[in-house]
């Protein structure tokens, strides 16, 4: 009797052991469009960067680079700002993009035989005025808080996104926010963490956004979830941006044309 106890203990832990790869449906690769523009303040703006990408499956570690494709971007006077690809990178270039305040752009991709565009304006950003540091007492002993504080401007409806950088954690930290109960008033990005100390680094970040990205950063941050990875590494397939396959509108690419000033702080908690 002991001896067959002993071998299925062996059994079953041997079978703990063994590596099992559930087989998954593989759909076909969806380009993925990085088109953030931004323009620091305090800059000329003019080298931005756009990067294409495609989906891959659930197992690969790796993410396939798209090379090859044509990437412009024009302004509402018709200028064309054209982004080449530093080569086999999937990343293109532009270094004399000219940002205007309000100024619509129109994004294009031609890739394998596909087009596709989207049309934004590029959106003013307030300045972060001031950061301000406080210690309160958590459940397990002093908890170090700071914020950063802005001016909304009261003669309009604006958005937020806020980014927080803190280099001991792997990926930055977001959040969208509206001025709905801040309108014309000063509002303020927060950050806490449990581990933070005397001498971290801190880099803060504020960009004003429209509404419709607000609504896609906010469904895109709830999938990240608030333990979980970067919202800007590949999006779900199931959550579409605002840029158009015109040869195709079935076959949607994923990711988001967006064009806006941003400001960034340094912080060296006290």
């Amino acid at each position: 009797m002991k001896n067959i106890i002993y071998l299925l203990t062996i059994v079953l832990f041997a079978s703990c052991e063994t590596k099992v790869d559930i087989p998954l449906d593989t759909a076909n690769p969806k380009l993925v469009i990085d088109a953030n523009i931004l323009w620091q303040k305090g800059t000329s703006g003019s080298t931005q960067k756009i990067k294409l990408t495609t989906t891959t499956d659930f197992y690969s570690s790796v993410i396939p680079v798209v090379s090859g494709a044509t990437v412009l971007v024009t302004n509402s006077t018709n200028t064309i700002f054209t982004f080449t690809e530093t080569p086999n990178t999937g990343e293109y270039i532009c270094t004399n993009f000219n940002p205007v305040i309000n100024e619509s752009y129109t994004l294009n991709i031609q890739y394998a035989g596909q087009n596709y565009s989207s049309t934004e304006k590029l959106l003013a950003t307030p300045t972060i005025d001031t950061i301000e540091q406080t210690t309160v007492q958590g459940f397990g002993g002093d908890v170090i808080q700071v914020k950063f504080f802005f001016q909304d401007n009261g003669a309009e409806i604006n958005n937020y996104l806020i980014g927080i950088k803190n280099p001991a954690v792997v990926a930055p930290e977001y959040r969208a926010q509206k001025d709905e109960f801040f309108q014309g008033n000063q509002m303020f990005g927060f950050y806490s963490d449990k581990d933070l100390k005397t001498g971290d680094q801190l880099i803060f970040s504020l960009e004003g956004i429209s509404l419709r990205y607000y609504n896609y950063m906010e469904k895109l941050l709830n999938i990240a979830g608030s333990g979980g990875g970067s919202p800007f590494s590949t999006p779900p397939a199931t959550l579409r941006g605002n840029i158009i396959n015109q040869t195709n509108e079935n076959d949607y690419p994923l990711g988001y044309f967006h064009l806006s000033e941003i400001d960034t702080r340094n912080y060296t908690v006290n």
